[in-house]
């Protein structure tokens, strides 16, 4: 089963180390992984994809909250979180297939970020069915590169994520 977990831990040097051994010793494979600073620049948040047994995701999530660096720890439940991926590909382009590489591009809502004579950079955002989807629908064109970030992911409800003890925003 795949899990998606947001972490917020101390913006230092090292715990992204401590956090991946975590995983790796209990044999935890980490499909997707996406670290950035929040609204503190003191904080940082991780999102980690990994595909497991909820008894090892559980052992998991206890040891991370004993860790001294990381805040505060979420499994996200399918349904409860938006998440987001970014996708740039560059497919080889003809002047034959350019008009349909140009339109399926289009009706999957990604943009053009580069135009060669012989490729196009595509740029798109948004879940993994999306970025799935256009992948597969320009690879019969001839696929050059493709760089993917990690799932970041995002709590629906009203309320932030935010470390213990700190104040919500709420206007």
């Amino acid at each position: 089963m795949k899990h998606t977990i947001s972490v917020l831990v101390e913006n230092k040097f090292g715990v992204l180390a401590r956090i991946a051994g975590l995983f790796s010793a209990r044999g935890f494979n980490i499909s997707s992984l996406a670290v950035g600073e929040t609204e503190d620049p003191t904080v940082s948040r991780m999102t980690i994809v990994s595909e497991g047994d909820d008894k090892t995701l559980e052992q998991i999530k206890k040891q991370l909250n004993k860790l001294i660096d990381v805040i505060k720890v979420v499994d996200f439940k399918e349904g409860d979180f938006l998440d987001r991926e970014l996708i740039l590909i560059k497919v080889a382009v003809t002047p034959k297939t350019r008009p349909q590489i140009l339109e399926t591009i289009e009706s999957c809502g990604a943009r053009i970020e580069n135009a060669g004579a012989k490729s196009l950079c595509v740029e798109a955002t948004g879940d993994q069915t999306k970025v799935r989807t256009l992948l597969e629908l320009l690879r019969p064109f001839g696929i050059i590169e493709v760089v993917r970030t990690g799932r970041v992911a995002m709590d629906k409800s009203d309320k932030g994520f935010k470390p213990e003890g700190k104040p919500e925003v709420n206007e």
